[in-house]
């Protein structure tokens, strides 16, 4: 989920990072007041589940955009699987039925890890690719399998359930968009923008996404916690 460059990072992918941040960590407000709370929100329809899923198209493309501009995604797909796997822990020691078992980390891990596999398809047929697997995705998720080994794939029964969860079908299709889109704009790897605004507090958030992707779900929690104890006590 980070940008390739350092000394010269490409801030509009910074930009946009932080801009799905904000958007994240509005859903998952929003879904705590209900699910922790029982607060009269709603995040299953309207206004609010598209905002949810914008951030997480909006994560999802932008780290297809880096992987095919990075020379580490063995490094970057184990590290980002290897927290993805302590949350599943953590997750399931504070709730089993808000378990994440597959969720966006685990899902951006497993296509960085994949894309060695399809590098050196050509970027427009690498959409047409792209295309397939989100189609392919539609039908798999009517499919209704016994077993639940299967969820990573998107094939699940009934009693499957995540507190978060993308699988690779339909969701590669969108990260191999974002493969394409990074060889086709950013050949040079460098800004395609000529108005840098690198140094304001949303390209600074974009710039520590994993860090505070982390870090935001105990701070929310803890946070309604708080407000809850002092509505309870006046």
């Amino acid at each position: 989920m980070k940008a390739v460059q350092n000394k010269n990072r490409i801030w509009e992918l910074d930009f946009l990072r932080g801009i799905a941040l904000i958007l994240m960590i509005y859903f998952h407000i929003i879904f705590d007041m209900k699910e922790f709370y029982n607060y009269p929100v709603i995040y299953g329809s309207g206004i609010n589940y598209y905002i949810g899923k914008a951030a997480a198209i909006l994560f999802i493309l932008i780290s297809g955009i880096s992987c095919s501009l990075s020379r580490n995604n063995m490094k970057r797909g184990l590290k980002v699987l290897g927290i993805a796997l302590v949350i599943t822990a953590v997750s399931y020691i504070y709730s089993k039925d808000f378990c994440i078992k597959f969720g966006i980390l685990h899902f951006l891990g497993a296509s960085m890890l994949l894309y060695p596999l399809y590098s050196r398809i050509n970027k427009y047929l690498l959409i047409v690719l792209g295309t397939a697997v989100i189609i392919a995705g539609y039908f798999v998720q009517k499919i209704n399998v016994s077993t639940e080994i299967l969820f990573p794939i998107g094939l699940i029964n009934s009693k499957f359930t995540s507190g978060d969860y993308y699988p690779l079908l339909p969701w590669l299709g969108v990260f191999m968009y974002g493969n394409a889109m990074g060889r086709i704009l950013y050949t040079a790897k460098t800004s395609i923008l000529n108005f840098p605004i690198r140094d304001n507090i949303i390209s600074m958030g974009g710039r520590k996404t994993l860090l505070i992707y982390v870090l935001h779900q105990p701070v929310i929690v803890l946070i309604l916690a708080l407000v809850n104890i002092i509505i309870a006590q006046t």
